[in-house]
């Protein structure tokens, strides 16, 4: 992409800078951090530091909490204020992604599509999504905002593949996740199944059994994201209880809110895999994280090749 660096201006929100940094490191092109200031009442000051009129922006920005979501709304609002030739976002954790249905008898509010729509509604150009927990949000505008729904199955694929285990398998901690699992499984060459798993309250669930393939095997947890690690947990035990000789968890999203770490450790949770989409996740003694910055970069690659 360096032909066209005059053209393009790489930004992020701030809970999404060290990303931002590798996506521009992966093209070649240098990374523009926003000024940001907060004033004693709390307001928050933003200024491009160059110009943005006539350029092509991408914005990389996960939307984590309400800071974060609102930041980023800001940007793509000033980006069209500069009179930016496009706005293209990359957002690589979307908060409240689980909560895209609603059940109407509690009048609960699906903020997995509200909040995608407020973002859509400041009129990004394009808009791409990595590992969505549901495809619904891509729908949650007018039809005026090109989408992409980016899979990470290929860098998951690679990390197993890295990991040289000689006799291992995938599992799914529920059915919800089991053709994901399978789709993976047959291209690594491994066995898969299933946990039986029950939700009884908003964040609570149960883990009741595991399959006996698993025996003798190390079992590859996977899932689209570890928020709290109840359900991953339990699953990890009912592996071991099965006769798995090993566990090792992997989700794309490592939240890891609350003590989670802790309940890990005090398990026997010695390795989590996942990537670098949720804000702060570091390589230390029990996270082992890839980045995703090869696979964004292509995606950009390809969506500005034709907007250049």
């Amino acid at each position: 992409m360096q032909e066209f660096s005059d053209r393009i201006v790489i930004l992020s929100n701030d809970a999404s800078a060290d990303l931002g940094r590798r996506i521009a490191g992966t093209l070649d092109l240098p990374f523009t951090r926003v000024e940001k200031r907060f004033f004693s009442d709390g307001e928050i000051y933003h200024a491009f530091p160059g110009e943005i009129a006539g350029r092509h922006v991408v914005l990389i920005g996960s939307t984590h909490n309400d800071e974060s979501h609102q930041e980023l709304i800001d940007l793509i609002d000033g980006c069209h204020y500069y009179r930016a030739r496009t706005v293209n976002i990359v957002i690589p954790y979307l908060g409240y992604s689980t909560m895209e249905q609603a059940r109407p008898d509690l009048n609960e509010i699906p903020k997995g599509i509200t909040r995608t729509r407020q973002i859509f509604r400041a009129r990004p150009d394009f808009a791409a999504f990595i590992d969505l927990h549901s495809e619904a949000v891509l729908h949650a505008h007018r039809g005026d905002v090109l989408t992409q729904h980016i899979h990470t199955d290929s860098l998951i694929v690679e990390k197993i593949k890295s990991l040289k285990l000689d006799n291992f398998v995938l599992v799914s901690p529920d059915y919800g996740r089991s053709k994901w699992v399978a789709r993976l499984a047959s291209q690594v060459g491994a066995p898969h199944t299933a946990a039986d798993k029950d939700r009884y309250a908003m964040d609570k669930t149960m883990v009741s059994q595991v399959a006996s393939v698993v025996e003798g095997k190390t079992a590859i947890i996977c899932d689209d994201m570890i928020r709290t690690g109840g359900s991953i947990i339990q699953t990890a035990l009912r592996c071991r209880e099965a006769g798995a000789v090993d566990t090792i968890l992997f989700a794309t999203h490592l939240v890891l809110s609350g003590n989670s770490r802790e309940r890990f450790k005090e398990n026997g949770i010695r390795k989590i895999i996942g990537a670098d989409t949720y804000p702060g996740v570091e390589k230390d003694d029990l996270l082992d994280p890839y980045t995703v910055a090869p696979l964004v970069a292509d995606v950009l690659k390809r969506h500005l090749k034709t907007a250049v």
